[in-house]
């Protein structure tokens, strides 16, 4: 399937000079939206998943039915003040801002192998700060899964020692 085919560009948003890849059509076409996820299912399998991470809030919207599919567990990373048990936390830089974000402490057992899914590989700040905080606790990532890479920020090259699936590459 072309999941290009499935994705809006929108100018300026959410900032001028920022080109936002807008998923929400390929999300709202189940056969689009299923076949992006299996995909993405069977890399989790391949690298032995055993728990699904995903970066709010898109993370959350491929790692969910991913998870559930395989039957194991998913952990969500969340902005500050959003999880209400004790958490830790990351600040780093985005292409156009900074952010911090944060996980109940007890969320990832040491050893644990876990697969990461987001929407985007951009400057990969986001999916970094996300390893630092699996890896602080002693989980052991085994892939990062992305819908869409844009290569031209080379985030990969910040991720290049971790296995990778990314379905569309702008």
């Amino acid at each position: 399937m072309n999941y290009k085919d499935f994705i809006a560009d929108v100018k300026d948003f959410p900032i001028e000079g920022i080109l936002f890849r807008d998923i929400t059509p390929l999300m709202s076409n189940g056969e689009a939206f299923r076949s992006a996820c299996s995909e993405l299912k069977e890399f989790a399998k391949e690298v032995g998943a055993e728990v699904i991470v995903g970066p709010e809030s898109r993370g959350f919207i491929f790692g969910c039915p991913i998870a559930y599919d395989l039957g194991i567990g998913f952990i969500p990373i969340r902005k500050p003040n959003k999880l209400p048990r004790e958490t830790i936390s990351v600040s780093y830089a985005l292409e156009y801002g900074k952010n911090t974000l944060c996980m109940h402490k007890d969320a990832i057992k040491p050893g644990q192998k876990v697969l990461i899914i987001d929407d985007l590989l951009a400057t990969g700040g986001t999916v970094k700060a996300t390893i630092d905080l699996v890896e602080s606790l002693g989980g052991k990532v085994v892939g990062l899964g992305f819908l869409i890479e844009l290569v031209d920020l080379k985030g990969r090259e910040l991720l290049k020692d971790y296995k990778m699936k990314t379905l569309i590459k702008y």
